[in-house]
């Protein structure tokens, strides 16, 4: 059987859940209560299963309502991503971007400021995170916009920037030239990770890894406390307390990274086609800024 799902109350729906009751949602929607209730009433007639679980004090979602809230959101942008495109207005609604934490610790914000003023009617969430994290939150239709390296056999995307991997470390780290390198690096499934550890294999350099971290923030830490080197895009230099690794360490080239922004889709509607044409124009600069 198929199902077709009215806009007008999947928005009742969305809003009873946003504010968490039937008489706060029918305030934010100029509506009766009793309206709010009727329109729950046949969505859940049209869903053939209870999306809310009442009580006197509580709306709480079961478990078939917590799939509706994600499906409801999706169908509601998706007919404004499609109004908006034949109608060529200004774009509104909800970008779900995600980026790597190199890039979020640059003028990014900057950037994303910009795009905000520009576009006053959309709304941008924000998600920071390890690149595969995000092709994941992408391809799972939890984000609808990703600017991070590119995944390995991954040929989606357009292009922002290239560059390899530059070694870094504190100040003052010292090591002797012919003693094993230690690491500090994100786990071995990382792109920047497995570009080091080849690298040094391909030039015979023993090493091991003296720290790990799921973030940025981490590596940065036990970088800056002397545990090891590490080799990171050279964004992180911007922040101005990790050096380039000295060359008396003899540390070897590593491959190239490339940043690009992709979508869920090869063509792109809307706010996050506005949003991917900003970071292609503007994203270079976050390196110029170096």
């Amino acid at each position: 059987m198929t199902v077709a799902f009215d806009p007008i109350l999947l928005r009742t729906f969305l809003a009873v859940v946003e504010t968490g009751g039937f008489t706060a949602a029918a305030r934010k929607l100029n509506l009766s209560q009793s309206t709010v209730s009727q329109h729950i009433q046949r969505l859940e007639a049209g869903a053939g299963r209870p999306l809310l679980a009442r009580d006197t004090h509580t709306v709480d979602l079961t478990v078939d309502g917590n799939v509706m809230v994600d499906l409801a959101r999706e169908i509601l942008e998706s007919l404004q991503r499609a109004s908006d495109y034949f109608s060529n207005a200004a774009p509104r609604g909800r970008v779900r971007l995600g980026v790597s934490e190199d890039v979020a610790l640059t003028r990014l914000p900057d950037l994303l400021r910009d795009f905000i003023d520009a576009y006053p009617l959309l709304t941008l969430e924000l998600r920071v995170g390890l690149t595969s994290m995000l092709y994941r939150r992408l391809d799972a239709g939890h984000l609808d916009l990703v600017f991070a390296k590119r995944r390995e056999g991954d040929e989606r995307g357009v292009s922002i920037w290239r560059e390899r991997l530059v070694w870094m470390c504190a100040p003052r780290f010292r090591l002797n030239a012919d003693a094993p390198i230690p690491l500090v690096l994100y786990p071995s499934s990382s792109i920047t990770s497995q570009l080091a550890m080849a690298a040094l294999n391909r030039a015979g350099r023993p090493w091991f890894i003296a720290g790990t971290s799921q973030t940025l923030g981490g590596l940065r830490a036990a970088t800056l406390a002397g545990l090891g080197v590490t080799a990171q895009s050279s964004l992180l230099l911007q922040e101005g307390r990790l050096a380039r690794a000295p060359d008396a360490l003899g540390l070897p080239a590593t491959g190239e990274v490339e940043f690009v922004v992709l979508g869920r889709s090869t063509r792109l509607f809307g706010g996050a086609a506005a949003l991917a044409a900003v970071i292609e124009q503007h994203g270079p600069e976050i390196w110029a800024h170096g």
